[in-house]
This record gives C-alpha cells, structure tokens and sequence, in this order.
C-alpha cells in the first residue's frame, strides 16, 4: 500500500493507495500534527511506501524522520526524490511550489489540455495547462479564510465569524454581509478569471476546482466542470506509479539481456 501526503499550511490530507484506488483518507491539522496522531489513523492499513508533497519544509523534516520509523525506509519526496514529469516554463522554475506541478499534472493526466485547475486551499491557486501538456504559471491569492481574519484584524468593529454558506445574497446583518461578501466575491473573481484566461489558452480549455474549501465554493462558481477533492493525492499516486513502471520496464530489459 502507498501512503500519500499532502503538506499545507492549515491541514496535512493523507490518502492511502491499494493500487490505482484510493482505499483511505484522512487529515491532521498542520500545527497538531504527531507522530502518535499517524500511527492511530494508519491501524490496519499495511503501508509499505509513502510520497510527500510539501509547503511546510520544516514538517517536512519531521515527517520523514517518522515514517522512516514506521515503515524502516524513507519517504519519496516530490522535488527532491522525485520530480513532477511536466515542462515547466515559469519564469523562474524553482519559485512554483511542487503542490501547484502536481495539481497540474495530475489534472492533465486525469482530464486532458488545456487546462485550469484552481485549488481553494490556505490561499487560492490557479494553475494553467497549455493544451501540449506545458504548465504556464497561474496566479495566487489569499484564501477564503486569510480573507475573514484580515477582515477582522485589520478593522475595528468587524467579528471574526466561521467561513460557511451565506444565508442571502444581499447580507441582512453584518455577519450575513460578510459571508455574502466573501463567498459571492470569490465566485465571481473566479469565473471572471477563468473567462479571462481562457481567452488565452483557449475556450475549450476545462477547469477543475480541489481543495478544503471547494465544496462550499464551487455551489457558486458558474465556470468549475469538475470537483476533485483529492486531486494532488491522486497525482502522487500516479507520479509513484510512473516509478514504480519504469522500475518494472528496467528489469524487464535486465532479464532479457
């Protein structure tokens, strides 16, 4: 069984792979992560293998520190170990963080190009595909939630309230106008992004909504075609895969030599 892990900065997400199907998942909040946390939720499960993809790198140092205890062998981990098989042409390639390569590529494998993949995670991210399979870049902004907590820190009168679904379009009382806000703001930014970068790429192009917070989001979006919450484990699996064949293709050619 593969252990796949995907490091953000609000919740590690952990997807078990028996095979190509995704058999478990499970999260730990970033900042309560621990090791005893792991062992619990991975009982029954006979992992022998584990990929990270990481933002946090110090989480990262400790992860690998424990599952190299837990399965006597170190984790993969993308960018370091393994590289994400898709032509980059960002200006400054190592500026992408390896989250961003993986969503793309996984994107790109699972439902063609061209291709936008936007994740509602910690902060918003759009990442483009050109329809020969190159990633282009995209753009980031703050998160959902970054958005509330500035909203508060940054004015007088204004409550921190938990990010959910607004009760009307035009907000009856304060916390109401600040999830209408919010929630009809992002959606509206997101569909006129999508139509602006489609002029680019192409009108074709289909876009696919990930993340913590794309359920909630994609309600209103009018230009998301798919949600697939577990789009950067399923890329790890397949990154691990491709691996895992050019091994077995390796010692096919060994033994007929």
């Amino acid at each position: 069984m593969l252990l796949t892990i995907d490091v953000g900065n609000t919740n590690i997400n952990f997807g078990i792979f028996q095979d190509d199907k995704l058999t478990k998942r499970f999260y730990i909040p970033t900042k309560a992560y621990a090791l005893a946390k792991l062992k619990n939720s991975l009982k029954g499960a006979k992992v022998n293998e584990a990929v990270i993809c990481s933002v946090v790198p110090s989480l990262t140092r400790v992860l690998e520190g424990d599952l190299k205890k837990l399965l006597g062998r170190r984790p993969y981990i993308i960018g370091k170990d393994l590289p994400v098989p898709i032509k980059n042409l960002y200006r400054k390639p190592k500026e992408v963080g390896q989250d961003r390569l993986v969503d793309a590529y996984a994107g790109a494998m699972l439902y063609g190009a061209p291709l936008i993949v936007i994740d509602f995670g910690t902060a918003v991210t759009f990442d483009v595909v050109s329809r020969n399979k190159e990633y282009l870049g995209g753009m980031i902004l703050p998160g959902l939630e970054i958005s509330l907590d500035a909203l508060n820190e940054r004015t007088a009168l204004l409550p921190r309230i938990k990010l959910e679904k607004p009760r009307e379009l035009i907000g009856g009382d304060t916390r109401n106008s600040i999830l209408s806000g919010v929630v009809y703001g992002f959606a509206s930014l997101t569909d006129d992004l999508v139509a602006r970068i489609k002029e680019k790429i192409g009108r074709r192009a289909r876009v696919i909504g990930t993340g913590g917070n794309i359920d909630l989001i994609a309600k209103y979006c009018r230009r998301i075609d798919k949600v697939n919450k577990d789009l950067t484990l399923k890329g790890l699996s397949i990154i691990y895969g491709n691996l895992y064949s050019a091994a077995h293709c390796r010692r096919i050619k060994q033994n007929f030599h």
